[in-house]
Formats: C-alpha cells, sequence, structure tokens
C-alpha cells in the first residue's frame, strides 16, 4: 500500500506534462507553404499543409467580378496568403458535397483534372477532398516554367501560378472518345472559376495557353499519364485595371 501511495504523485505529474505538451502543440500556428518547403526534403515529401476553410460569402457579386475581369501581366512583388491560395485552389476544383461533389461540374463525376500551384518557394499538389496542399518541389521553378511558356517574362515574375493538368485516362474509360472533349470543358470550367475567384479577391489572373507540353511536364515533374493544359498566373495587379 505504501508503495502505490508513493507512485501516484509521478504519474500524476507525467499526466499533467503530456496535456500541458498537447496544449502547446495544438497553439502552434499551422505550417506556411514557405516553412514547409524550406524545410522539406524537396520531391516526394509526403507532409501536408492543411489550407485555411474557404469563405462561402464574398464582398463582389458576381457580376461585379465578371464586368472587371481583365488579362493581368504586371505583378507586384507580394506573396500571396495561405487564405489566397486556399480560396483560389478551392474555386478550382475543391469539395463542395460529402459525396465528393467539387466547386466544378464533371463528366461522371470522374474529375480527371490535377491541380498544381508554383510559387518562389516551390511546387505544391492541391488535395480537395481535405482541401490540403501536397509539396512536390522545393525551389523556385518559375523562371523555368516561363522559358517553357515560350519566354512570357511574367510566369516568372507573378507570385504564384496555378497548373491545370488533367488524366485522361480517367473519364476515357467510361467515355471513350468523347473523354478529350469533356476534359477540356472542365478545364475551362475551373478556370473561369479562379480568374474570378482572383477578382473577388482584388487579384490579377492572365491564361497561359502557349507553352512547351514537354517541358512543362519536365519542370513540374508531372507523371507520363499527366498532362499540362493550362497556366494562370495570379498575383496583385501593379496597377489596377
Amino acid at each position: 500500500m505504501r508503495n502505490r501511495i508513493l507512485s501516484l504523485p509521478p504519474l500524476r505529474s507525467a499526466c499533467l506534462a503530456a496535456a500541458l505538451a498537447a496544449l502547446v502543440l495544438l497553439a502552434l500556428p499551422a505550417p506556411s507553404p514557405r516553412a514547409v518547403a524550406a524545410e522539406g526534403p524537396g520531391k516526394g515529401d509526403h507532409r501536408v499543409i492543411q489550407l485555411p476553410n474557404p469563405t462561402l460569402k464574398g464582398k463582389m457579386t458576381l457580376e461585379e467580378a465578371m464586368s472587371k475581369r481583365a488579362s493581368i501581366r504586371d505583378f507586384r512583388q507580394r506573396a500571396l496568403t495561405q487564405e489566397e491560395i486556399g480560396q483560389i485552389l478551392w474555386s478550382a476544383g475543391g469539395q463542395t458535397r460529402p459525396w465528393g461533389g467539387r466547386t466544378v461540374p464533371s463528366a461522371g463525376a470522374l474529375y480527371p483534372l490535377e491541380i498544381d500551384i508554383a510559387t518562389p518557394e516551390g511546387v505544391f499538389r492541391y488535395l480537395p477532398e481535405r482541401h490540403q496542399l501536397q509539396p512536390r518541389a522545393t525551389g523556385n521553378l518559375l523562371p523555368k516554367l516561363a522559358a517553357a511558356a515560350l519566354n512570357q517574362h511574367f510566369v516568372a515574375q507573378a507570385p504564384a501560378v496555378v497548373v491545370i493538368s488533367a488524366v485522361y485516362e480517367r473519364t476515357k474509360r467510361r467515355y471513350g472518345s468523347r473523354a478529350e472533349r469533356y476534359v477540356h470543358m472542365e478545364a475551362g470550367h475551373a478556370a473561369q472559376n479562379i480568374h474570378l475567384e482572383a477578382v473577388s479577391l482584388g487579384l490579377g489572373s492572365v491564361a497561359v495557353g502557349a507553352f512547351n507540353d514537354s517541358e512543362v511536364h519536365r519542370v513540374l515533374a508531372l507523371r507520363a499519364d499527366e498532362k499540362p493544359l493550362y497556366l494562370i498566373p495570379v498575383g496583385e495587379p501593379a496597377q489596377r485595371p
């Protein structure tokens, strides 16, 4: 009995220490793309970054966003915030329904698109099911991406470039020869959402379709079945249109 009584205070102390440690961990801020890219080993990093929850009620009407949309090629050198990145990527294909439905229509709900975002800190893959980023590469690949885009300088100067790629086989298995049409329709839906979301956030964007497919594929280290379709530089406009 004496030994049992004497052993209680250390046990209570250990429990208290564990509880305090857990509270400290919960109080720590979520890692940023910059921090994870700096610490991660680069390509093949399996850690993820939880993005802030998307805002479902904006300050601008859809009609106002459409009227203000313009192709912006000159950007201020300001990094996008996690909130801005999360909102833009959510608009491109974030999950909106418990069964997996997303912000864009997709033939057969097969979702053949993959969305990456390249920043000076690295390349990140958007995971729509959990609204997270998967680090894929570290370092500033924007100059190489601009070179692959036929030396369009603003691709390198933008604080972020969203890349839409497609895995055609996901749709082809069900729709055969119609798959290419359906995939391209979906890419258009996602891109338009990005452009309008950018305007609603006070940002600018531009559609880039002129690029060397194989070079973009190589720079971003895409899988063999992933085909790049669309580059969208996004950032704060140097001048308001």
